[in-house]
């Protein structure tokens, strides 16, 4: 664990800065205005899962298990459709407060492997470009890959996924600048 001690400060500075550019991507650019859409007769529909007693968790529909997905009768209910996936959350307003303190905790355990990583290819004293390259690659690996399942299994448009790869890539380089600037020796 001796990284820590060489590495510390990259560790937590590229976490601040990444919450620093999520910030500006998420709130001042209009990159992901669209990503959700509103229901069309929204209050029916939520009128119709609280009376039914819809509880938090996350629901298929039409609902089977993997051997009945192609019998005759999942097969017509997928063709009447609607098909889909719904997450339903706790109620009440959302807490913005809790996912900034995770998106955080997230941001610097990425930081915390990318230095892991990197200092077991990379002396101290490396250069800027050297540095750059493996611990921005590493960073895009975390942030960047993580919606791409969303897309193949659950049906997230693929632009949304692109617009949050775009976001990892960001964070990535932005990881990675960081950590070239602050590392330990560096001329």
């Amino acid at each position: 664990m001796g990284f820590l001690t060489e590495l510390w400060l990259p560790i937590v500075l590229s976490a601040v800065c990444v919450f620093i550019a999520s910030s500006i991507i998420h709130m001042v650019l209009p990159i992901h205005k669209n990503d959700m859409k509103q229901l069309s007769n929204e209050e029916k529909v939520l009128a119709a899962m609280r009376e039914q007693g819809v509880v938090p968790g996350e629901y298929m529909f039409p609902w089977c298990v993997m051997k009945e997905m192609e019998s005759e009768e999942m097969v017509k209910k997928y063709n009447l459709g609607p098909v889909g996936n719904v997450r339903i959350l706790p109620t009440g307003p959302p807490k913005i407060g809790k996912g900034l303190v995770q998106w955080f905790i997230l941001s610097l355990f990425i930081s915390f492997m990318v230095a892991y990583i990197s200092r077991q290819g990379l002396s101290l004293g490396a250069e800027f470009m050297p540095v750059f390259r493996l611990t921005g690659t590493v960073a895009i690996l975390g942030y960047a890959l993580s919606d791409i399942p969303h897309s193949i299994w659950w049906g997230q448009s693929w632009s949304t996924t692109f617009k949050f790869v775009f976001d990892g890539i960001v964070y990535g380089l932005v990881t990675g600048a960081t950590f070239a600037w602050l590392w330990p020796g560096a001329a």
